[in-house]
């Protein structure tokens, strides 16, 4: 995906979900919510998805080929799929595919306020037709 098409998606979906009113909200003091890095997002995350009332682990390590980048992988027993993820300022994305070729769902999001870059909530788009967005949000197991 590209990153003109990844931002013009972002976009909707941030009108579609009201999520502008977070880049509002105070920050914790220490961190500034809309820079955060990618070394930030290391680690294990807990995550959650609309519609589904187990969780999933996100395992995201540094992408070995892109710099900046991070890959992983999204279990929940007996499933593992392959991410690839970004992080810009504030806004999250990760692509997540079931094959290791094709895209099967393109996740957009924003760090929270106040988390440090600990907690990323958004959207969920499957690439399959007919099936509609799920919201989620991450918990890094880092946050205490």
């Amino acid at each position: 995906m590209t990153l003109s098409r990844t931002l013009a998606l972002w976009s909707l979906f941030a009108c579609i979900a009201g999520l502008s009113a977070c880049a509002t909200a105070p920050s914790a003091p220490g961190c500034d919510d809309n820079d955060t890095h990618p070394e930030q997002l290391l680690g294990q995350w807990r995550v959650t998805l609309s519609g589904q009332s187990d969780p999933w682990t996100l395992l995201l390590r540094p992408h070995p080929e892109h710099e900046g980048s991070l890959q992983g992988t999204l279990m929940q027993n007996p499933q593992h799929f392959a991410v690839v993820a970004d992080i810009e300022g504030a806004e999250f994305t990760m692509e997540e595919s079931h094959d290791g070729r094709r895209i099967a769902a393109t996740w957009l999001g924003h760090v929270q306020a106040g988390s440090c870059g600990q907690i990323i909530a958004g959207e969920r788009q499957a690439s399959a037709p007919g099936q509609g967005p799920q919201r989620f949000e991450m918990r890094s197991n880092r946050l205490r």
